[in-house]
């Protein structure tokens, strides 16, 4: 068969469903292939579009989302969601075409090296050379980019390649289990824990997996110890469960931060320090630290591990609980992990009753995206000032339904993101927070949700400016540079679009205000203007708190 044919089966036969894209001539004769397939071709409106919605696909479901775009300046277009998705461990599958073979040793119309250019933010990128390889190298492809800790790999196709015959044959799957611990590191492990009279968890992205947090869950509440999540692990516990302490990362003193401050033992579950790095939380090297993960420990020199328990996360955990319910659960001192959650509620709550008009306060306009969301609905945040205070405000039930751009830090990720998320998941509400800035960077995917039916909600918080540069030039500076825009008529741009445009200025409307957004035939816009002043006062409140709790 021809060589496209052959990929697009060896694509089938790992499970793909869905590929995000903008393809060229070069792809020409693998897009003729893909029409035969049972895969579902979404065209975007840019490439960079396409890479976000393949790695929320890949988040929220653990398959192997895949995006697609020709050479060139289609592969550069690729690259910033591509690396996103990598450094925030999400499975993915890059597809580019090339020019004819006899063209790519000299200068020639849009050809470069892209599969180099991919290298320093995949997994494992490599070229088709052989029609006859496409089996192996798709194989190895996908198995590589699903393996702990998950992220992308990039396979280019050459038109001349794409065309020629192969009698070569899908390679059928098989699932690889993962290795699990041995019972003498576990012991060490426990006797860490018995040990302990203040500790403490600090769940990062490898508990969002379902069995790992359904486990982790399971342990907490057993002995009782409070869980601190990171960014991109919030769910891995449920919000109301009293082990919950909520979420850390802001890079300053905050709650949480005392949790672990006062903790004699800090068990790192799946933690991974590109969101949150150690010195952040142990300058004083002053914690022992109980590392458990699907890898060894990066080395650090504020991570410096006591024990390090390293396999199957969840096995992992399994044999903690197998232990703790044959040997019996210690008496631990968590006191002071019950006032830190206390604490943290009554911020929650402080401003759920705010009638302000003419400016809404961030708190406000996440407790009611939190009451207009139902347990397994998804969220998604873009990069800006509203990222900090999603991380602080809006909690979780359940794993893989906030998705924030934490490890590469991507502005223009919430909407094709919230369209990746709609495909997968049409069940569900889904919403995108925006800042006006990062809404814009991929404005153009409104009509990619249209064409599609997404019934998405995206909240852009208006404010005219870049609010996260500006709030760290003035902490570090005491004043920032000119950081402010203009911005279009929102409602106006969203009736362009064939979307439904709502305005809301009073903090008293706004919840009634996104659920008529979600009742609504059709992808959403609701523009609030946004309350920035509280990013100076949230600052000085964090500077404030210590540890007498």
């Amino acid at each position: 068969m021809k060589a496209s044919d052959l990929f697009v089966k060896c694509l089938e036969t790992e499970g793909i469903t869905r590929i995000f894209g903008v393809p060229g001539e070069e792809n020409a004769d693998f897009m003729m292939s893909l029409e035969d397939s049972t895969i579902d071709f979404v065209l975007c409106r840019h490439e960079q579009g396409a890479a976000f919605m393949a790695e929320a696909h890949g988040r929220l479901t653990g398959e192997v989302g895949v995006c697609l775009g020709t050479l060139g300046p289609g592969a550069t277009n690729l690259i910033t969601g591509v690396a996103d998705a990598n450094m925030d461990r999400s499975p993915m599958l890059v597809l580019t075409g090339q020019a004819h073979s006899r063209r790519q040793h000299k200068e020639s119309h849009q050809a470069m090296d892209v599969v180099s250019m991919f290298r320093p933010v995949t997994k494992w990128a490599i070229e088709i050379a052989n029609a006859d390889t496409i089996p192996e190298i798709v194989r190895k492809s996908v198995k590589i980019a699903t393996t702990e800790k998950p992220g992308a790999c990039h396979i280019e196709l050459a038109e001349d390649v794409a065309e020629a015959q192969t009698t070569t044959k899908p390679i059928i799957p098989n699932k690889v289990r993962r290795p699990v611990p041995g019972e003498k590191v576990i012991d060490q492990a426990m006797a860490l824990i018995r040990s302990a009279k203040r500790p403490v968890i600090l769940a990062g992205n490898g508990t969002i997996r379902k069995r790992a947090s359904r486990q982790l869950r399971i342990f907490a509440e057993k002995t009782g110890i409070g869980v601190i999540n990171t960014f991109m692990s919030k769910g891995a516990v449920d919000m109301d469960a009293p082990y919950s302490l909520f979420t850390i990362g802001l890079q300053a003193k905050d709650y949480a931060s005392i949790a672990i401050d006062q903790s004699d033992l800090v068990i790192t579950l799946g933690y991974d320090m590109v969101e949150y790095e150690p010195y952040l939380w142990n300058r004083n090297n002053d914690h022992k630290i109980l590392h458990i993960d699907f890898h060894p420990a990066e080395v650090d020199e504020n991570y410096h591990t006591e024990v390090e328990v390293c396999g199957d996360l969840a096995h992992t955990l399994w044999m903690l609980n197998e232990h703790m319910d044959k040997y019996g659960v210690p008496e631990f001192d968590l006191s002071h992990q019950k006032r830190v959650r206390e604490k943290m509620i009554e911020e929650f709550e402080a401003h759920k009753d705010d009638d302000t008009e003419g400016s809404i306060r961030p708190q406000k306009a996440l407790w009611d995206a939190r009451q207009v969301l139902g347990p397994e609905d998804i969220l998604l945040s873009d990069v800006g000032a509203h990222k900090m205070w999603i991380a602080r405000y809006y909690q979780c039930h359940e794993p893989n339904t906030c998705l924030i751009p934490n490890g590469f830090c991507s502005m223009g990720f919430a909407l094709p993101g919230a369209i990746g998320a709609a495909l997968a998941m049409p069940e569900r509400r889904i919403m995108a927070v925006c800042g006006d800035g990062g809404f814009l960077m991929n404005v153009q995917e409104m009509e990619t949700a249209k064409r599609l039916g997404c019934n998405i909600t995206v909240l852009v918080w208006e404010d005219k400016a870049y609010g996260l540069i500006a709030w760290k030039q003035q902490n570090h500076f005491g004043k920032h540079t000119e950081l402010a825009f203009g911005n279009p008529n929102f409602v106006q741009l969203a009736v362009a679009f064939g979307w439904n445009g709502f305005e809301c200025k009073n903090s008293a409307d706004l919840q009634g205000t996104l659920e008529k957004a979600f009742t609504t035939e059709g992808p959403s816009l609701v523009v609030i203007p946004i309350d920035y002043r509280e990013n100076d006062l949230l600052t000085k409140r964090l500077g404030r708190i210590g540890c007498a709790i």
